[in-house]
């Protein structure tokens, strides 16, 4: 009888879940792109790729940081704040704002148009009848998250070494409290070399431009949560497991050494540079340095 059950749970959820999926998503993008298909204008592919990838980035880019900008003027969400002594300024947001309009449209910009030759090259459609069903979508998204997240790692720490550090990564660590539009602040150098990190799962995994879409949301959503400066207890990611968080990366901007991943925390755990191994061994080496 119990098994009856769960299997009727299960099948409900599925149903409602393919609902979702066919009735609502691909109906709304279907009402969108019905015009593109094999035969679509060159100039239309062009403009969807190249303009739609670069709206895509930009409205959801400052979408997702307005609740974190709005959280400093709300008392109650002080207490959510990780590093209470260092609250935001109006001067470092204003500094933070003008250079993310320059690497957004003078570096970003020139490397979204470089979209529609990407999708033409691999032969990435366009058309709702090929749009990937959503599980696929999201296991392709996941895919994506972990090479980046590898990438993120072993570049990110590299560009801690201590002989190039000051020419790179040193402007990305201007601010030592971070907060969300402080995501992609960053010298045009280091914007290049992380950056490449996104793509690679794109060229690997990318079978149909709304995974370009959805890839972007999702990097976005975590990208600029890890950065917002607040721990809040309701916060759905969580409960993704091995997943870093706001404090992970809070840490690693009050210490400048340790959690040196984007998104999840094994490299970290791994390579024994997560913030529990580093806070222990820069204390053992306080003591050891006090007892000689």
């Amino acid at each position: 009888m119990a098994t009856n059950e769960s299997i009727s749970i299960f099948s409900s959820a599925s149903l409602a879940v393919e609902y979702v999926d066919s009735l609502l998503l691909r109906t709304l993008y279907k009402n969108h792109f019905k015009m593109l298909g094999t035969g679509q204008p060159r100039w239309l592919s062009s403009l969807i790729a190249t303009w739609g990838s670069l709206i895509v980035h930009e409205v959801l880019y400052f979408l997702f940081c307005l609740p974190g900008f709005l959280f400093q003027f709300i008392p109650f969400m002080k207490k959510y704040k990780i590093q209470k002594d260092k609250p935001e300024t109006w001067e470092n947001q204003w500094k933070c704002f003008k250079v993310l309009l320059f690497n957004h449209f003078c570096i970003q910009l020139p490397l979204i148009c470089g979209t529609y030759y990407f999708t033409e090259y691999f032969n990435i459609p366009y058309d709702w009848e090929r749009m990937p069903r959503w599980y696929m979508l999201l296991a392709r998204c996941f895919g994506c998250a972990v090479i980046e997240d590898t990438w993120h790692y072993f570049l990110h720490r590299l560009l801690h070494h201590k002989r190039i550090y000051k020419y790179i990564h040193k402007v990305h660590h201007e601010f030592q409290a971070a907060f969300g539009m402080e995501a992609e602040y960053a010298h045009p150098l280091e914007t290049l070399i992380l950056g490449t990190g996104l793509f690679i799962g794109i060229m690997l995994l990318c079978d149909h431009v709304i995974l370009l879409w959805a890839w972007v949301t999702i990097c976005l959503i975590e990208t600029i949560d890890v950065y917002s400066g607040y721990d809040i207890p309701l916060n759905t990611l969580n409960l993704i497991s091995f997943y870093a968080g706001s404090w992970h990366h809070d840490f690693h901007h009050m210490n400048f050494i340790g959690n040196y991943a984007s998104t999840f925390t094994w490299w970290d755990r791994i390579f024994g540079t997560d913030s529990q191994f580093t806070a222990y061994n820069e204390k053992m080496k306080r003591i050891e340095k006090k007892m000689q």
